[in-house]
């Protein structure tokens, strides 16, 4: 392989990594905004951010895939 592919495969593999710990901060917070709202402890605010902090992940993790399937037409 060449120079540049390999670091095309490195930028995919780095790209893939990220993904992961993105969706699974995504799911912790989805639970934890889950377990505050069963039990009523947090406040208004608290909530909104993780939400939003949620929504932020969300963003990053369609980023990312879009980077590694990118859209073909045919």
């Amino acid at each position: 392989m060449n120079e540049r592919s390999d670091l095309s495969m490195a930028n995919e593999d780095v790209l893939r990594v990220e993904l992961e710990v993105f969706k699974r901060e995504h799911r912790d917070l989805d639970e934890a905004i889950h377990a505050l709202e069963e039990k009523g402890t947090a406040d208004a605010l608290t909530l909104r951010r993780l939400k939003k902090q949620k929504l932020l992940l969300k963003d990053k993790i369609a980023l990312i895939e879009d980077r590694l399937l990118p859209d073909i037409i045919a």
